[in-house]
Parts: structure tokens; sequence; C-alpha cells
């Protein structure tokens, strides 16, 4: 399931008026129908796809509701403040010879394009457009070695030449023959001096009621759905929000052989809250794969052998139980303010002053369990350090000649002069987030729903100042505190957090022979991107304690594993 069309742009757009033409013949072998034809572009879907004429002659594909969570199916009600997940595709300014495509805020529908001299298209999946004989796909090299250089760094741009991304937030305007883009949404309009909350049961309030309203909403429009159950706060948060769905939501916790990630004792407890029974599944050590499978439609590196486990046996439950939708608290690290700097103590001090200032410290020291100096002049630190600092390449077993100057920038990335420390860390991160839909292929088959990302709890949690996440010493503060009369006592005060480095560490230890060929005869050494010498030193040494080089490795072989399954 999932959004699946490709828009068709300029003269791809005459082509056989008749639907005889070899093209036509293919979108329907595809299972794609024409939705939207105008002078400018000619829309192809999925059976699957929901779309929806607009009153100006354009199309939202996708899902789209209003703030109340009410799913808006008259274009007369697409008005401000709606929110989804979607694509709105509507003629400009100047009418037939201008298209705009505007990428909803959370990125739920994937939105990639290849526009030269007015001409081209815009698609979720490469493959349609490599099938149709539109694009012959090319390795962009120069994207490679950026991406082995900054590997957590989302941009416009991918691995294939010629293909970028519609960005999150993001209006893509093809007019004539120019292209261009323009930033609709953005994340700092949320943490400006009006928006700000004052008080953290205010804060709380609204977050409440902007989570359960966007997951009522989608539990509204989906089936029966999976929800991945760590038992930690984000997903207990999410499935406590499915508690009225029918049928009710089944839950699934990973439980791998290796100590460090048990989390039973936690998803139980949340799925005992909601009457229904924990589906556990083993996660071994032989279901990690370093050269699975990559589906047709990414267009960069991403899906790494842990998971590419955890997506199979996901899958596998989908299918065998019958479910039509996957739910996830993906991202909530990111929305609920956790971060592992000094940074709300910081702001504290710039936006309330002294006083706000040291209780700030306080709350930092308890959260990290060090003294309070110490907690200050880490504090004094952040308030000391430069306001923009460009985030550092990983160089380590890279040839150092290929590495690129500085990473690409993200329109998210762009700091107004007076940001505050922790709100550009939060907002740095939140453009980070943008990068796991492309390690999940589960959501091309079903629904991914990942409503802590949403736009209204984005934006709720973004009025919430840093500070205010850390209150009491507890990270996430305001999530715990908007949802404690439904948290099982044992879920609202974990402090812990399942951890996968034992499961990394066996599967490489496991693997390491056939890593170091996988990579040392393989297409990143065929192209002098690999510094060799320092790749044979770490696979020959022993590994030690705490050592999590070898993660590194898992990295490089990401884009490895990509490189091969490319034409």
């Amino acid at each position: 399931m999932g959004c699946r069309y490709i828009l068709l742009l300029g003269e791809r757009v005459t082509w056989s008026q008749d639907g005889c033409s070899d093209i036509a013949h293919r979108l329907l072998a595809m299972g794609l129908q024409e939705r939207h034809a105008s002078a400018g572009a000619r829309l192809f879907a999925a059976p699957g796809t929901p779309t929806l004429r607009l009153s100006d002659g354009g199309t939202a594909i996708g899902h789209v509701f209003r703030r109340d969570g009410a799913r808006i199916l008259d274009p007369l009600q697409l008005q401000d403040g709606f929110w989804g997940e979607y694509l709105l595709v509507e003629s400009g300014a100047h009418g037939d010879t201008e298209v705009r495509i505007t990428r909803d805020a959370s990125g739920g529908v994937a939105c990639v394009y290849c526009i030269s001299n007015g001409s081209g298209f815009v698609t979720s999946d490469i493959s349609i457009a490599t099938r149709l004989g539109l694009y012959e796909k090319r390795v962009d090299w120069d994207f490679v070695a950026h991406f082995l250089a900054y590997p957590y760094v989302k941009s416009e741009r991918t691995a294939l030449t010629g293909i970028r991304e519609v960005l999150p937030g993001t209006t893509l305007c093809v007019r004539d023959r120019l292209v261009s883009t323009t930033l609709v949404w953005s994340p700092w309009d949320s943490v400006m001096p009006g928006q700000r909350h004052a008080r953290i049961e205010d804060a709380g309030a609204q977050l409440r009621t902007a989570v359960e309203t966007v997951v009522r909403a989608w539990a509204k429009v989906d089936g029966a759905a999976v929800v991945e159950l760590s038992g930690g706060l984000d997903s207990s948060i999410v499935a406590l929000c499915l508690r009225d769905m029918v049928p009710k939501p089944l839950c699934v916790t990973l439980l791998p052989e290796l100590p460090g990630a048990d989390e039973r004792m936690y998803a139980d407890a949340i799925t005992n809250s909601l009457g229904t029974e924990l589906c556990i599944e083993a996660l071994t050590v032989e279901a990690a794969r370093f050269d699975g499978a990559v589906p047709d439609w990414c267009v960069s590196p991403g899906i790494g052998p842990l998971q590419h486990a955890v997506d199979g046996i996901m899958d596998g439950v989908a299918a065998r139980e019958g479910r039509d939708a996957f739910y996830s608290g993906g991202g909530g690290d990111t929305v609920f303010g956790f971060l592992a700097s000094a940074a709300p103590a910081a702001d504290a001090f710039l936006e309330r002053g002294p006083g706000a200032g040291m209780r700030a410290v306080r709350d930092l020291a308890e959260l990290h369990r060090c003294t309070y100096w110490f907690a200050a002049r880490m504090a004094l630190r952040k308030l000391q350090s430069p306001r923009s600092t460009p985030q550092g390449a990983r160089s380590e077993l890279l040839e150092p000649t290929m590495l690129p100057e500085a990473p690409d920038a993200h329109p998210w990335t762009s700091y107004p002069d007076d940001a505050l420390p922790g709100d550009r860390e939060r907002i740095e991160g939140l453009a980070g987030t943008q990068l796991f839909r492309d390690t999940v292929p589960r959501g091309m088959h079903r629904w991914l729903r990942l409503p802590l990302l949403s736009q209204p709890v984005m934006e709720c949690c973004l009025s919430i100042p840093s500070w205010m996440w850390i209150a009491g010493g507890r990270n996430r503060s305001v999530a715990r505190h908007a949802f404690a009369d439904v948290l099982p006592p044992v879920a609202l005060h974990r402090r812990s957090k399942g951890i996968f480095s034992q499961y990394n560490g066996a599967f490489y230890g496991r693997s390491k022979r056939a890593l170091r060929s996988f990579l040392l005869d393989g297409e990143l050494q065929a192209r002098h991107l690999l510094n060799t010498e320092a790749l044979s030193t770490l696979f020959s040494r022993p590994p030690a304690p705490r050592d999590r080089s070898f993660m590194r490795i898992i990295d490089l072989c990401r884009v490895e594993n990509w490189l091969r399954h490319q034409p």
C-alpha cells in the first residue's frame, strides 16, 4: 500500500491523448490509472492511492485532515490549517504554464523528480519511471562521497544522477523551462517568542490534545494496525492513543537473543492497559543481512543489516495477521526534546534569566546524574560556543582526498541570528528524522504511520521550550506529564532505553570476514573512496571493550550494498 503515483510534466503530457501509446499500456500494466489531466500535468496513481480533486482544478494525493482530526473529503474544506500526509498538485499564478507540487511537513508521501527544460516527471517510486523508459539509473558518485562523510545529513540530492527529492514542507515550481523550490513550512515559525509556552501544565495539555487527535485521525482511516512497541515512552504513547481502535491494534515487540534490548516487561504493561496480548518475535543475529535486497524505489543508501531484519519480521507479522498499517513512535526522541547536551539549560538562561537558568542546571544535573557544578560548566560552555557550527565529516576509514568540503544544506537548518542553542539542536535533529522513511521498506507495502512526526505534533513540541523538556530531571518531561494518567508506572518512570549494540556487535563478529571482503573487493574500493590501510587495520584488530567502531563498518556496508544493486 502507500501512495504510488507518477506525475508527467511538459512534453510528456502530450503523448497519445487517445491512451493507446506504449507508455499508456505500461502504466496500465503497472496498475496505474489516470486521475488528473491538465495542459501542464497528467497524474497516474495506483488504485489504493487516495486523491482529492481540488476546487481550483488541482489534486491532493494522500490523506488530508482538518485541525480537529476530521478527514477532508470536500475540496471546499481545504483551507488554512489542514495537515496530513499529502502532495498538492496545483496550477500557479501563470496558469497552465506553471505547475506547483507541495509536499507536507511530515514527508509522508514520497516525492522525487527529474525535470529538464520544463519536461519530466515527479513520482513516489523511481522504478515507475525506469519501467516506462523515462529514466535510466546512473549513480551520482559525488553524492556517494557526501553520504559516506555525512551519513545522517538529509538534503534534496539523491544518489542517482538527475534525481532530486522535494523535501518536506517544500513546494516545487515548474514554470516553462524554470524549476525552483520554495520553503512553505518552517519549524522556526513554531519557536518564535509569541508561540512559546510559559507553563508546563499548558504545554502538556496541548501536547496531549495534539498527539491524541493525530493518532485517532489515522485510526479512522486505517484498517487493522500493527504497533511496533518497544515499551519505551514514545511507542507506548502512540499505542495507548489507539486504545479505542477497532479492531484493537496488534502490539509487537522484538526479542533479541542477546542482552541489552529485552523490553518485554515494559511492553507487557502497555498491552495490559490496552486489554490486548503482546506478540513477541525473536530477533536473531542470523536475520541481519549486509547484502540484503534493496527495493527498486530506493534512490539513496539507507537500509542497514538491523533494519533488514526488523523489516522482514514486521512485514511477516502483518501478512500473517492480516494487518493493513504500521504504527511507530519513530522520531519521538527528537520531537520530545531528548537532547544529550547542556543546550536546554543554556536556553533557560538566555530566555528566562539567571533564576530559570540555575533551575535548569539542577534539572540537567539530575537528568545526567552528574554534579551541579559540572552541569553548570557544560551550560556555560554551550553559552559561549559559536551560534552555528557545521556538522563535522565522518572521515574515519575514508580516503581524505575524496571528502567533500562541507555538508549539503537543509532548508530547516538555516538558523535565525538569535536562535537559541537548544532550538538549533532540536530542529537539526528534526531535519535528520527525514532519513527514517528511507530505511523502512515495509512502508511501500502497507501504510506506515509516524504520528509523532505529524505537523500538529511537531508544531506543538517546538513551541515548548527545550528546558521544559528536562523539568524535574526527567527526559521528555512534558510528554510524561501529558500522559501521566494513562501510562503504566513502569513506563512513566522508565529512564533506560533498549539498546541494540550487543546485537550489532554480535552481527559484526559473526560476519567480520565476509564484511572485509565485501568492502575491500567492492564498488567503494574500486572508486578509491576507502582508506584501505585503515580499514584493514580495523578488521585485523581484536574488539576492545566498549569499542563501537564496527558501527562505521556497518554504515559503509549500507552504501556498498546499495551500489551493488544498481544497474
